[in-house]
């Protein structure tokens, strides 16, 4: 089976967390679970305008949350709405940073959580379990605490990327911002100017090790941001072209010029030594860490949950910043300015879950007025939901930055699927790691990266997604 995606752009604010998946094949012991049924759970409580769902009276909704750059705090205080609103029952949110490890056991025995944040650099790939996953458009289509039908208060085209053949099963909360990150403050101070090409970059690289700095850096379960960065470059070189190719899992996609030269670009900097070396044996935060509070170098590609995720380990005065990804030349197929951005921090409901009417109210509750504004207070990020950023960005440079970046772009807005789709990114942090460290050449990262989309494409046991 196939089926079909349109590229996700827009214009409006955004923001979430890169992902990476646990691949488990169609044919794997999750999929060998009993198929759940797309809105087929029979309501145990009275349905109500309060009560959409019918959640039964006095009972408990299991919420497992990625515990990542946006921590749980916000599962939390959604949790205790639901408490308040249905009074009598209990929300139970668990902390996990391995989300397929964690569940697989549970979705195995048939016992899944009610709802789970399907995310982080270890989630359950979506095509595997979409199955048993139950259908939300009646969450979007209910309405909010505040008595407003949810879809109406979402952004445009953030339900797309959740839909796969005709059925809603992932609701994408948070709405994300990929840039390179630096520090306003460290750059006025030298007076430097942000870079926009990899020849720019690598100037500055020269700029940076005359005062001690070296131009980027990485950790070692992060080192495929410079993958995430590598193909934004590639596909404002190349267009579209080059999106489709590895959406597809063409073969040879990763031989096409535009990479090349991002992959050969990146290669020069590495190679003049303004990579700071000892990422691949260093835990990714400790990594962060060496940037934003010790300024060890200069840019950081990540998406613009960076600030919440290293809140604590920033030093004062940073001025936290994005700019857009590098070109390759100044004449690329899309502008400089043009940005990778996606909602992300994907939402599932299982249908085996004792209480499915509660992980759907919770969703509801998530998407109200209050949750929504409560997430982006507190964790500099967005959500779905329109209207909850004022314009100083809650005293975020970092937010007020992601917005001028999306201003900027206008509607030249892209993003891509496959890794966390196929689960590639295990599999490519080990090449990553090599290459940054030095220990490879462009031919050997191109192989290496084709091998792993290869060994995907020939597996006639994994559902492809075609992607137009």
């Amino acid at each position: 089976m196939t089926l079909t995606e349109k590229p996700f752009q827009r214009r409006q604010f955004l923001r979430g967390a890169v992902a990476a998946a646990v691949f488990i094949p169609a044919t794997g012991m999750l999929a060998s679970c009993a198929a759940g049924g797309g809105g087929t759970t029979t309501p145990g409580g009275t349905v109500s305008a309060k009560n959409p769902f019918g959640m039964v009276d006095k009972s408990t909704v299991d919420a497992v949350i990625f515990k990542g750059g946006y921590g749980i705090d916000y599962a939390d205080f959604a949790g205790k709405i639901v408490e308040k609103q249905q009074a009598g029952s209990t929300v139970k949110v668990t902390a996990a940073t391995n989300i397929a490890q964690t569940l697989q056991p549970r979705f195995v025995g048939g016992n899944p959580p009610d709802v789970i944040d399907n995310s982080g650099a270890n989630l359950i790939g979506i095509n595997t379990i979409r199955a048993q996953l139950e259908d939300l458009t009646s969450v979007i289509e209910a309405k909010n605490l505040e008595g407003k039908v949810i879809k109406d208060t979402l952004y445009a085209g953030v339900i797309k990327p959740g839909t796969f053949d005709g059925k809603f099963v992932q609701l994408n909360y948070v709405l994300t911002v990929y840039a390179m990150w630096y520090s306003a403050a460290l750059f006025e101070s030298n007076s430097w100017s942000v870079p926009t090409t990899y020849e720019e970059a690598l100037a500055l690289g020269a700029k940076a090790k005359a005062k001690g700095k070296y131009l980027f850096g990485w950790g070692k379960e992060a080192a495929t941001y410079y993958q995430t960065m590598a193909i934004a470059s590639a596909i404002k070189e190349g267009g579209d072209d080059v999106r489709l190719a590895l959406e597809n899992l063409k073969e040879g996609c990763w031989s096409l010029k535009p990479l090349q030269d991002v992959f050969a670009g990146l290669k020069k900097i590495i190679d003049a030594g303004y990579m700071q070396p000892g990422g691949a044996g260093t835990q990714f935060t400790a990594a962060q860490a060496q940037w934003s509070n010790e300024e060890k170098f200069l840019l950081y590609p990540s998406g613009g949950w960076i600030e919440n995720e290293m809140k604590t380990q920033t030093k004062s005065g940073f001025k936290l910043t994005g700019a857009p990804e590098l070109t390759v030349t100044t004449s690329s197929k899309f502008p400089q300015k043009s940005l990778h951005s996606t909602a992300g921090e994907g939402y599932i409901v299982p249908s085996q879950g004792k209480n499915v009417a509660g992980g759907k109210e919770f969703l509801r509750t998530m998407l109200s007025n209050d949750a929504a504004v409560n997430f982006a207070k507190t964790t500099f990020s967005s959500t779905i939901v329109k209207g909850t950023i004022p314009a100083d960005g809650f005293g975020s440079t970092a937010l007020v930055s992601q917005v001028k970046l999306l201003e900027g772009a206008g509607s030249d807005v892209f993003s891509w699927n496959f890794v966390d789709l196929y689960g590639l990114n295990t599999d490519q942090l080990v090449v990553w790691n090599t290459f940054l460290q030095g220990d490879s050449s462009v031919a050997t990262l191109t192989s290496s990266l084709q091998s792993i989309t290869d060994k995907v494409r020939n597996d006639s046991s994994v559902k492809k997604v075609t992607v137009t």
